[in-house]
């Protein structure tokens, strides 16, 4: 920005607060100057801190929504190469007691821009991740508080971020494509118009990413989630929960109704690959990266092919399947396959082998609850009892 022009700056850049990741984009934009602000400037645009990025060091992590799918994993993959105490988990609901035993915990919510603040300031934050969303199902039934607490509340992130010169991670999602998306494979850049509360809150938020990155210098980083796979963690409300919910019914009562049609391709992940994927996009130094946003995934596949799967280990699995009209339209609007122009860049290769992921979900064990699930099949499986739901 040359001296003299008008410049219309949120409250973080009127304290003179501008967050500069590389060295090549802080000579790139040596012409911009403020001289109607104090000359207070981020750490990062000094050249000595320049050869010693503080994001090459131990980052100080705070993670909202941490209770979700996603949240408590990514703390405990950090957590073990940052130590314990470098992750602060948050959210409004009461965690369970290993979650307290695990780190540090508190209760945040993402629409108390000063509660936040203070958590940030308080606990020398630099990298956010956030988690808060309401998911696609679940924000089209309840459109306000979707709208709430997907814009709202990223706002709230997106200016603590800027004024804290945060590393600022807010994931984005396949339904943030729609149906002139190209759907097989989908882009990085592409047209985008989702039909969704949820797609339409993601594709606002890339962008406002993208624009506080070209016009302040944010930290900004961005990986479209597919599906993604668990066992021992909640559902969320999403299209695609099928994927999860199939093997606790597997494991508990041999049937499963599926709300989305047998031939419905959606993109998936394993959890495992999808927190290890985030922390190298995380800690990827900012000038390697040419987009703000990208496409992550690792096997796309449907109903009826996940079920055959399953079957290889669990024969008796039943399946019906009754769509339902919300999500089975939400689902047709999806990409199909994503393209991974991130994962080729950077090698950070996703594990393909489909088999192998739902041999480790079908046979994990690490929680009493599925120890439980696995000895009650056994046993039913003995008896022949395995009765399908009515």
């Amino acid at each position: 920005m040359q001296p003299g022009v008008q410049v219309c700056m949120p409250a973080a850049a009127m304290l003179g607060v501008l967050c500069r990741g590389c060295l090549s984009r802080t000579q790139h934009q040596t012409s911009r100057s403020f001289n109607s602000w104090p000359r207070r400037m981020s750490r990062w645009n000094s050249q000595e801190s320049l050869s010693t990025d503080t994001h090459q060091e131990s980052p100080r992590v705070l993670i909202t929504g941490g209770l979700g799918q996603l949240g408590v994993g990514l703390a405990e993959m950090l957590r073990s190469q940052y130590g314990p105490e470098s992750v602060i988990l948050s959210d409004i609901k009461k965690p369970p007691s290993h979650v307290y035993a695990s780190g540090p915990f508190v209760n945040a919510d993402v629409l108390d821009y000063k509660r936040l603040r203070e958590l940030i300031v308080n606990n020398r934050i630099t990298w956010l991740v956030h988690y808060s969303a309401l998911l696609s199902a679940v924000g089209e039934a309840n459109v306000a508080l979707a709208r709430k607490i997907n814009i709202t509340g990223l706002h709230n992130v997106l200016d603590l971020a800027l004024e804290n010169c945060l590393r600022l991670f807010v994931p984005s999602t396949i339904g943030a494509f729609g149906p002139s998306s190209p759907r097989d494979p989908a882009p990085d850049l592409c047209v985008q118009r989702p039909r969704t509360i949820y797609g339409v809150s993601k594709v606002h938020g890339e962008l406002m990413g993208e624009y506080l990155h070209h016009k302040y210098g944010l930290d900004f980083r961005c990986l479209r989630y597919p599906g993604v796979i668990s066992v021992n963690t909640p559902l969320g409300g999403g299209t695609t929960d099928y994927a999860v919910q199939i093997f606790h019914d597997a494991l508990s009562t041999g049937h499963h109704e599926c709300y989305l049609r047998p031939d419905t391709r959606l993109p998936m992940m394993h959890i495992s690959d999808c927190h290890r994927a985030t922390i190298e996009f995380m800690q990827t130094p900012e000038c390697q990266l040419s987009l703000r946003t990208y496409n992550i995934a690792a096997m796309s596949f449907t109903p009826q092919e996940l079920a055959q799967e399953i079957r290889k280990h669990l024969p008796n699995l039943k399946v019906t399947y009754n769509p339902d009209s919300v999500r089975q339209t939400i689902g047709m609007t999806y990409a199909n396959v994503l393209h991974e122009h991130f994962c080729l860049y950077l090698n950070c290769t996703t594990h393909l082998d489909i088999e192998s992921k739902f041999t480790d979900i079908a046979l994990y064990n690490n929680t009493r609850k599925t120890k439980v699930l696995h000895r009650k099949i056994k046993t039913l499986q003995k008896k022949k009892k395995i009765i399908p739901k009515s």
